[in-house]
């Protein structure tokens, strides 16, 4: 079983709540703009302390030019 290699990650990261609140369009907007990239995996990660709460979503993906 071969598991295909990415060749790229696209990283989007927010710390204030209206910036939190836009992301998920950042990254629609992103992948509507990249329609020839096959993504693999898309990862939502959450970091805190005691004044912020930082969301980050990794993007995994093939450019098929970048081969």
């Amino acid at each position: 079983m071969s598991v295909k290699q990415f060749n790229g990650v696209k990283v989007f990261s927010a710390t204030m709540a209206q910036e939190r609140e836009a992301l998920g369009d950042k990254v629609t907007t992103w992948l509507e703009r990249h329609p020839d990239f096959e993504i693999h995996e898309i990862e939502t990660k959450q970091s805190s302390d005691e004044a912020f709460h930082c969301i980050t979503i990794l993007v995994f993906y093939t450019d098929p030019l970048a081969e």
